[in-house]
């Protein structure tokens, strides 16, 4: 179980260097967003080029943002149900959704997702709009993000575990540390 244990920190630590640098991305979304924005109503020029960089953008941050979001507990969830239970019953709540929820549909989406990638790629398909971008890059965000979610699912799977044999503390509980926000606000 110990080297389940380092690999659930090294994919905890993939996930947070990723979460730490994604958020750069939206920033890049919207500041050319408004540059395309300004430059449109000033000079009466724009690119169907800025609006796909925008959404490239965007969907990247979504895609490889998910795993560090499931390892920061701030995914959505149904808490109706599980805030009745004691914390082992929401431990086996989570194990369950990992193992037949979030499992099968990150390799569903893997299995048809890669192939999707690589024929974007080998054809090298550019979007159908005048100016448009490639559209492979884009496309492999899907592969990678869900690769991202899948292992930091297996990683908080590990922990629950680990926490039912008592070898860990609880993985849920929420650390005191400073939000991104206010990390940033000093």
């Amino acid at each position: 179980m110990q080297a389940l244990l380092r690999l659930s920190r090294a994919v905890d630590w993939l996930n947070t260097q990723v979460g730490k640098y994604v958020i750069w991305l939206i920033l890049a979304s919207t500041a050319i967003s408004g540059v395309n924005a300004i430059v449109r109503k000033i000079f009466n020029v724009s690119s169907n080029a800025y609006l796909e960089v925008q959404w490239y953008l965007f969907a990247a941050s979504f895609l490889l943002a998910a795993g560090y979001t499931l390892l920061c507990n701030e995914h959505v969830r149904i808490d109706v149900v599980s805030s009745r239970l004691s914390k082992r019953g929401q431990i086996w709540v989570d194990i369950i959704g990992f193992t037949f929820f979030l499992t099968p549909i990150c390799l569903a989406v893997l299995w048809y997702g890669v192939p999707f990638f690589l024929q974007g790629y080998r054809s090298g398909e550019v979007s159908g709009n005048s100016g448009g971008l490639i559209r492979w890059p884009v496309y492999a965000m899907m592969p990678i993000g869900f690769t991202m979610l899948l292992l930091q699912g297996w990683s908080e799977l590990i922990k629950r575990i680990a926490f039912l044999m008592g070898l860990i503390e609880d993985p849920t509980a929420k650390r005191q540390e400073k939000s991104a926000e206010e990390d940033l606000a000093e």
